[in-house]
């Protein structure tokens, strides 16, 4: 079976370094916020280009707390509005609604799969005070356009930056392209943890602070609370580990490009509708997702052939349960990829012999 993504076979080539740094930990004695943490701080906000780097539990708790920062510094208020795709993995809604403020959704670019610019002025309202930009499957969001349309109405940008690590811009990589940035580093992603994980990015002096405390049950000196926080940390040993796997990413990236590429090349079947790029450094491969109808025909085919595949995802924000109130809305071009989309093998460690013979059997699909 070609899996679809193989962690072990990932972290194996790091075996090594790896052991080495959870036995650096262990024999420390210190678990929580200490040199390790620090050390991928620092790393993981040069790698941005960023002047801080703020380690979380996870992807989503890094966006739970840019908003709740904001709201905690006057910036934003309960029953404010937050401009959102709405074909986004529901974390990022999540993230909304979890600071009583409004996700209002808005249709993606049909061939980018992110958030589409031109769609976005007529969603905002006097109640809007910030867009939401996803950089979904690891491409950039049209950054530009939607800086220029946040500068215009004067609303804050946020990347959901969590499949995106190392994307570039006009040499300014995700995480350094609005006012602050959440990743993840989900075992899953381009840069993954052995665990949970995840980071804000960020140059606002005032947001780095305040999530720093936010995080640490509100308080910046041991027993001293400041305001309502949680617990939400990186801790010793995810950071450790990151720092190794860091030094590796833009290594990883150039294997995903290359595996992309041979997909784009290569795929003729006429039954698939593939992903389009403009920029190759704008995109880092941490999915490949392709649109067929009849999709779990096709699923069944490739497994049948020994591919693994993966749906990113079957059912769209606003037509999930948790989102009822959500239920009655329409987006048709999100509920096509909903409905169509299905991702490949994709992964620094498919062989030239995999790569191919996924290629091969993907052209010979017939519906």
């Amino acid at each position: 079976m070609i899996k679809f993504l193989d962690l072990q076979k990932i972290n194996a080539q790091y075996k090594a370094e790896l052991e080495s740094a959870f036995s650096r930990v262990l024999n420390s004695g210190w678990y929580i916020q200490g040199e390790e943490v620090k050390k991928f701080e620092n790393a993981f906000a040069s790698y941005c280009g960023t002047k801080y780097c703020i380690g979380v539990a996870n992807g989503l708790d890094a966006l739970i707390l840019i908003l709740r920062a904001y709201k905690e510094l006057g910036i934003m208020s309960n029953g404010d509005e937050i401009i959102v795709p709405a074909n986004t993995y529901i974390a990022s809604i999540l993230a909304i609604s979890a600071n009583g403020l409004i996700p209002v959704l808005v249709e993606p670019n049909r061939y980018s799969y992110n958030l589409d610019p031109t769609k976005i002025e007529e969603k905002i309202s006097p109640k809007t005070k910030g867009i939401l930009a996803v950089h979904l499957y690891g491409n950039l969001a049209n950054m530009m356009a939607i800086n220029e349309i946040a500068s215009k109405y004067n609303l804050k940008v946020i990347e959901d930056a969590a499949q995106s690590h190392g994307a570039t811009l006009n040499n300014k990589k995700a995480g350094n392209l609005g006012d602050a940035a959440g990743f993840s580093f989900y075992p899953g992603k381009n840069l993954g943890a052995l665990g949970d994980a995840g980071a804000v990015t960020t140059n606002d002096d005032n947001l780095n602070s305040v999530i720093r405390s936010l995080g640490n049950y509100g308080s910046h000196e041991k027993y001293k609370n400041d305001i309502k926080g949680l617990n939400s940390r990186l801790d010793e040993l995810q950071a450790a580990l990151l720092s190794v796997k860091l030094a590796y990413l833009d290594k990883e990236i150039s294997v995903r490009r290359y595996v992309a590429q041979q997909y784009l090349s290569k795929i003729n079947n006429y039954n698939l509708i593939l992903p389009q790029i403009t920029n190759d450094e704008c995109h880092v491969w941490h999915l490949f997702v392709v649109l067929v109808k009849d999709r779990e025909k096709f699923q069944s085919y490739l497994n049948e052939h020994n591919i693994q595949t993966v749906i990113h995802y079957p059912i769209a924000p606003h037509q999930q349960k948790a989102y009822s109130e959500l239920n009655h809305l329409q987006f048709l071009i999100t509920e096509e990829i909903h409905q169509n989309i299905i991702s490949l093998p994709m992964s620094p460690v498919l062989t030239q012999e995999e790569i191919e013979y996924v290629i091969d059997v993907v052209n010979k699909y017939t519906v």
